[in-house]
């Protein structure tokens, strides 16, 4: 299990343990590929180490609460406008501690 602190663009395979601080934004996007409308949420998430925005899609949005305690397996980080993001991507999924 990794550490917030640890986490740099780039990095793929992420498995680390959160507490959810605060819902950030949630908005309607549409995607350019095929006009499909979805959810996309970001909420800031902890742990001792420091603090990373996450990056929820649709259903993911869902399964998470402020001040709850999961985790992300198999995540992946990315930087979208200047900071780092945390994302569960296609292949990972947040568990519920």
């Amino acid at each position: 299990m990794q550490k917030i602190a640890d986490l740099k663009p780039g990095d793929r395979k992420v498995s680390v343990r959160f507490k959810v601080l605060k819902k950030v934004a949630e908005r309607e996007v549409f995607l350019r590929r095929d006009f499909s409308k979805h959810r996309v949420a970001e909420l800031l998430v902890g742990d001792d180490s420091g603090t990373i925005v996450l990056t929820l899609w649709d259903d993911n949005i869902d399964k998470v609460e402020v001040n709850g305690n999961y985790r992300v397996e198999n995540g992946y980080v990315t930087t979208f406008r200047g900071s780092p993001r945390l994302n569960v991507g296609r292949y990972g999924r947040i568990i519920r501690e």
